[in-house]
């Protein structure tokens, strides 16, 4: 949401300014530039990004767009789901939760975590975890190298999607060039067409340097930027749930082991102890 009220405030401040500068926004509107600058840049990307990483910038894209709703209650409903599975496990033995770990979708109690069973990596990082859990007994120190290996393997795979898009946002500027460049050739070809249709072409021109560098420091590097943060942010999601994990598997009851997940949450949307206390003693 704050994406598209960013990139709003972006251009309705540059449209503003010109108007009262007196521009005219007619000379703003130069489909020639648009089309050699937008279609270098996503030429330019396809050329350096294979067909996985593309649909992958894309549905990053599609999802900085989409509201992130309340990540404290988010977290919250997330380790009281896991700490009343595994206050089963403690009563019953861990085979008791197996049925939950097969079929998370169908568990009434993960099922109350919303966006913890919505998003599948976050889904299947726990799972896959558990089922390492269920299948024997396996030392701690081995499942926190388990899941160090897949966080990191995460990390690398989706490093180039922020980077992929800022280097376009980076090539921005000199595509914009490329196009003033192609504008005043245009110009040099008509010199003898007056001032005024000198004037005309050498304002497109320049409208080509304009574009290039609005597009690259106001749109594109500020949604790559936003990207890394979803990134980071997920990142930080699937250390929470090794947090956990990790805690339970040394022996830890469930209330302990879910506090210790919570000093992992960033300080801004980390629950307070009494907060979690009163969800993780809460029937709902």
């Amino acid at each position: 949401m704050f994406v598209i009220i960013g990139f709003v405030v972006v251009l309705v401040s540059v449209i503003v300014g010109f108007i009262i500068a007196r521009g005219n926004l007619i000379t703003l509107i130069q489909p020639a530039e648009f089309l050699i600058i937008g279609g270098a840049a996503i030429g330019s990307l396809l050329v350096a990004s294979p067909l996985p990483l593309i649909k992958k910038i894309m549905k990053a894209i599609t999802n900085s767009f989409s509201s992130h709703g309340n990540i404290k209650q988010d977290y919250m409903q997330m380790l009281k789901a896991f700490s009343d599975l595994f206050l089963i496990a403690q009563r019953e033995g861990l085979l008791a939760i197996e049925k939950h770990i097969e079929a998370p979708d169908k568990s009434e109690i993960l099922k109350k975590a919303e966006k913890f069973i919505h998003d599948d990596y976050r889904k299947s990082f726990f799972c896959d975890t558990m089922k390492v859990m269920l299948a024997g007994s396996v030392p701690p120190h081995e499942l926190e190298s388990l899941m160090d290996a897949e966080i990191e393997t995460y990390e690398k795979e989706n490093r180039p999607v922020f980077e992929s898009l800022g280097r376009v946002g980076d090539s921005l500027p000199g595509l914009g060039i490329v196009a003033a460049v192609l504008g005043i050739i245009v110009t040099m070809g008509s010199i003898d067409a007056g001032a005024a249709a000198v004037g005309k072409h050498v304002a497109a021109a320049l409208v080509g340097t304009f574009l290039g560098v609005l597009l690259a420091y106001g749109f594109v590097n500020p949604l790559a930027a936003n990207i890394a943060h979803s990134i980071e942010e997920s990142v930080q999601d699937l250390q929470i749930i090794k947090s956990y994990i990790l805690a339970y598997a040394k022996g830890n009851p469930p209330f302990v082991a879910a506090e210790i997940a919570r000093r992992s949450i960033f300080l801004d949307q980390r629950p307070t102890f009494t907060e979690l206390e009163t969800s993780l003693r809460s029937k709902k």
